[in-house]
């Protein structure tokens, strides 16, 4: 099954690499196995483009990761500084912050296009994007963007198994989407916020665990008081830190397999995440879920 993915992956890149082709690269599994296979499939004279989007609303370990794949994959690199939050209109994390976010991006990543001469841009959605909440696919089809990947029915296990296949360093990385999927939506986004979550989930990658989300949630008056008034020893592992006159309860979604590590330095994993600033910790017994702030979008979406 390999070899045929391989073969239709690089067919359907093939169509493409005449108009000259930018492939949208965040350095995760999806776009370096476009990147690959862009590079694997062009030929002398057909121009290949790697461009990565800096931006805030994404982890930063994703920035050093794509400039030293392209490198490695010797692809000319461009980097675009994008600000959403001041040019996507997202403030308040809205339902269709995804598609917003896309719209905003990717104009900047066709006008990039124009510039070098490259008729085509390639993003990295698979199969199993098209079935899940994903409001940011219609910002795509609406700007005329190509996802060869989903084009040629590879799921995500199909996307890692072909990665590894052709010697991809990022084949077992775990996803990392923007940053803003951490908070529920009608939340306001703060730079800072996203930067100390981001050090959150750095610090429990460290640790040991792969899937890694730390979700936080804006307590109400109503949750504080329910909290004030439990028992002290429901309370253990419970701050009272406050910050800018908000205070956030941190809630961690690792794989099941991994609770045990956090467990294992629970006393300073709770000092660590307090010292971000979120005053409350907990652990979700549910584990790691892609897309569980999510929940209420899909039923709307029913």
């Amino acid at each position: 099954m390999i070899r045929e993915n391989y073969e239709a992956l690089k067919e359907k890149i093939e169509q493409y690499l005449p108009e000259g082709i930018v492939v949208a690269f965040s350095g995760g599994v999806d776009s370096a196995l476009l990147l690959k296979m862009a590079c694997l499939a062009a030929g002398r004279g057909e121009a290949v483009y790697a461009v990565t989007v800096r931006t805030k609303l994404h982890p930063t370990r994703e920035m050093e990761e794509a400039a030293a794949m392209a490198k490695e994959f010797g692809v000319p690199h461009r980097v675009l500084e994008i600000d959403e939050l001041a040019e996507a209109g997202i403030e308040i994390n809205p339902v269709n912050r995804c598609y917003l976010c896309k719209l905003s991006i990717f104009r900047k990543i066709k006008e990039l296009a124009e510039e070098l001469g490259a008729g085509c841009v390639l993003e990295g959605t698979n199969e199993d994007d098209l079935h899940q909440y994903r409001p940011g696919i219609r910002a795509l089809l609406e700007l005329g963007i190509l996802s060869p990947l989903a084009e040629c029915g590879l799921r995500k296990e199909d996307v890692r198994e072909l990665a590894a296949y052709l010697g991809i360093s990022a084949a077992k990385r775990p996803s990392a989407p923007c940053l803003a999927t951490r908070l529920p939506y009608g939340t306001r986004i703060e730079y800072g916020l996203l930067a100390r979550i981001d050090e959150g989930e750095r610090y429990l990658r460290a640790l040991g665990c792969y899937n890694v989300r730390l979700r936080v949630h804006e307590l109400t008056e109503e949750v504080n008081a329910g909290l004030q008034n439990m028992g002290e020893n429901q309370r253990d592992g419970c701050g009272s830190g406050v910050e800018n006159g908000r205070e956030w309860l941190a809630r961690i979604e690792v794989d099941q397999e991994d609770m045990a590590k956090l467990l294992d330095h629970r006393n300073e994993l709770v000092d660590k995440i307090k010292g971000l600033g979120f005053g409350r910790v907990s652990l979700d017994l549910e584990g790691f879920r892609s897309g569980s702030m999510d929940i209420k979008a899909n039923r709307h979406k029913k």
